[in-house]
């Protein structure tokens, strides 16, 4: 995915899972246009991860081993936090 194409990457961001469903999307919504391009490709690297690691990831079951990937998934924890709760 081309990180200007937000139509794919929206896509992308709707899981099997409500609890990624309810992480994933309002950081796509709310952060994603405002990431570096660097940033950004790391999001696209981090939703081409199976469900079941990102899951793993985002409820603080494990990290992942790639620094990139983990430092996405704790800034999506962190801003997440920080905005509270959104509706999807």
């Amino acid at each position: 995915m081309e990180i200007n194409d937000t139509a794919r990457i929206q896509w992308a961001c709707r899981r099997g899972m409500l609890e990624l469903d309810v992480t994933i999307m309002p950081f796509f919504k709310y952060e994603y246009a405002a990431l570096s391009d660097a940033q950004k490709r790391q999001f696209i690297r981090l939703l081409e991860q199976p469900d079941p690691d990102l899951f793993n990831w985002l409820m603080n079951h494990g990290e992942p081993a790639d620094s990139e990937l983990n430092a996405m998934v704790q800034l999506i924890q962190q801003r997440n936090q920080a905005r509270g709760p959104v509706p999807v």
